[in-house]
């Protein structure tokens, strides 16, 4: 990508979301359920994941309309050294890096004293799992993973040393009906939970804490593509959970009643380096499981991710696959 005019806008360098595809996983299979404790709970993580992906969406029109030269890198997946992290958005400025996590929580927040989140839905009150602590562990592995591409001691003694003012890791509530109550919250962490209609203007008041010259638009764009050729698809199963509800389709029996299975051999082109096979019908990583039901209850066998829309099947006993 090059861009030879000053940068004056937001450049959204990256904007699908690996979200929709779960998504559509999760609506595939509640199509296809029969039943009904796994169609209420599909229903439930349906209605959780719509509204993350309306919260995203909320941020993305604030920071489009922002008028702030920058670029902007939505759900981005790095790993480093045996860390993960999921970001919902990286933002490239002039002078600081933002790492946003949004969340669209029902109810009201509350952070106390201790800096724990509590939520309030009518009179039930329950705690949350910090997305500030959340925030902290992206920044800990973006420090590593640029620290360790440092030429020398020297420079990486000063990316460690000045990193926590160019890196900057903010929790935006995008719920427009959420109130938040942080007056008694440490002021370290109050500082990084906003509503999303606070968010340009605290990356405004961010920026100006600097005293340091701008990035020039090429210094920017390498930042941004640095960031982009890290990431990588994320390969959590989506449907992983529910897979004590799924059942392999039945393998066909002779008259001898011994299992009928058309060979294939698991060779290094159809599997991974650790020996996880590839999907002999679309092609993707296949997941260990275990027949839950049925005559073949126990016994373990290679299936398909993207089931029910794809019904691949190895099996591991025999190296073959059922056909349907």
């Amino acid at each position: 990508m090059e861009i030879f005019s000053k940068i004056k806008e937001p450049v959204i360098l990256k904007e699908d979301s690996s979200a929709k595809d779960q998504l559509q996983a999760l609506e595939q299979l509640l199509s296809d359920a029969k039943d009904s404790k796994l169609k209420t709970l599909l229903t439930n993580d349906i209605a959780a994941v719509r509204a993350g992906l309306f919260g995203e969406d909320a941020i993305l029109f604030e920071l489009k309309n922002s008028h702030i030269p920058m670029f902007v890198l939505h759900d981005l997946y790095l790993e480093h050294e045996g860390l993960s992290a999921q970001i919902d958005f990286m933002v490239i400025t002039r002078r600081c890096q933002f790492v946003i996590e949004c969340k669209n929580l029902y109810g009201n927040i509350t952070i106390n004293s201790s800096g724990e989140f509590i939520r309030i839905i009518g009179k039930k009150k329950e705690g949350i799992y910090s997305p500030v602590t959340q925030g902290k562990r992206h920044l800990e592995l973006i420090k590593q993973m640029r620290g360790a591409e440092q030429g020398n001691v020297l420079s990486k003694s000063l990316f460690e040393r000045y990193f926590y003012e160019s890196y900057r890791s903010v929790v935006v509530l995008a719920n427009s009906k959420t109130i938040l109550d942080a007056e008694n919250a440490p002021k370290e962490i109050k500082d990084q939970v906003i509503r999303a209609d606070q968010l340009i203007e605290y990356m405004h008041r961010v920026n100006n804490e600097f005293n340091s010259f701008d990035s020039t638009d090429k210094s920017m764009e390498e930042l941004a593509n640095y960031f982009l050729s890290k990431h990588s698809t994320n390969t959590a199963n989506y449907l992983e959970k529910y897979h004590s509800f799924i059942e392999p389709p039945e393998q066909a029996k002779g008259p001898d009643t011994e299992i009928k299975t058309q060979a294939i051999s698991v060779v290094s082109d159809t599997s991974r380096s650790d020996g996880v096979p590839l999907c002999p019908k679309c092609g993707a990583h296949m997941i260990k499981r275990k027949a839950e039901k049925g005559k073949n209850i126990g016994r373990e066998f290679w299936g398909c991710p993207k089931f029910p829309k794809c019904r691949g099947i190895i099996n591991i006993q025999e190296k073959g696959t059922a056909p349907e």
